[in-house]
């Protein structure tokens, strides 16, 4: 006796949002590793099994729209990356908090290239407007680690001026292959971040204030320790400047 075949999967139409949601997420692979104008909507199409005027129907404003879409998208999910629970030494949350920043770099590569260095046809005031946000957000983030919900003017910059070389950082990164490691980049940056607000702390009481806050709360185990021990035989050759 025959056994009857086993009958296929019943196709399930997908709801509004979660054929938006397909599409996407579609777009956001395609745009991580490849730069803006070298992603069509035919491209979209054919990686999500869909035809063309389907992608339109979700986005009637063409790629540019989709590109949108994506882009604040990975805007959120960058914004993630620099949330951490206010526990522990500070630049121990940091490092946590550059980790999955440089993750997302390494899984966004190209289209993070394209999207801080410009000059993309779908650049516009709107996706730039996106990009500063996370910045924004960014900094805000490492404000509140640092105990100062009321920057002044020169902590502030201090700030965005780290996250700034923070990006660069990421871009050249990936221009030299990933190279060096990511978590030697890591502990790097958190050097840096620590060397920039030392450095400031020394004109600056606010600043001043939000260090040796910092530094009760390290230990001596932690970056700040490693970097002082490393410092100290550098720093120590200055002494007839004293």
């Amino acid at each position: 006796m025959t056994s009857a075949a086993t009958p296929a999967p019943a196709y399930r139409r997908l709801s509004v949002e979660e054929r938006r949601t397909q599409l996407l997420g579609v777009a956001l692979s395609l745009f991580a590793h490849r730069a803006p104008e070298e992603v069509s909507l035919d491209d979209v199409a054919e990686a999500a099994g869909v035809s063309r005027p389907l992608v339109y129907r979700y986005f009637a404003g063409g790629k540019q729209e989709l590109y949108e879409a994506a882009l604040r998208s990975a805007a959120h999910e960058l914004e993630l990356c620099f949330a951490e629970p206010p526990v522990g030494p500070p630049t121990e949350r940091l490092a946590r908090v550059l980790d999955r920043y440089l993750a997302f770099v390494d899984g966004h590569d190209t289209g993070f290239s394209a999207l801080l260095q410009g000059g993309s046809v779908a650049e516009t005031s709107r996706t730039t407007a996106i990009v500063d946000e996370v910045r924004r957000a960014a900094a805000e983030q490492i404000l509140l680690h640092l105990g100062v919900p009321d920057p002044g003017p020169r902590l502030r910059m201090m700030v965005r001026t780290w996250i700034a070389a923070v990006e660069a950082a990421s871009l050249i990164w990936l221009d030299e292959g990933k190279q060096p490691h990511a978590a030697e980049l890591r502990a790097w940056l958190v050097d840096h971040l620590v060397a920039l607000l030392t450095a400031t702390a020394a004109s600056d009481e606010q600043t001043a204030g939000a260090a040796a806050a910092l530094l009760a709360r390290e230990r001596r185990e932690g970056p700040v320790g490693t970097l002082a021990r490393g410092v100290l035989p550098v720093v120590s050759d200055a002494a007839h400047l004293l």
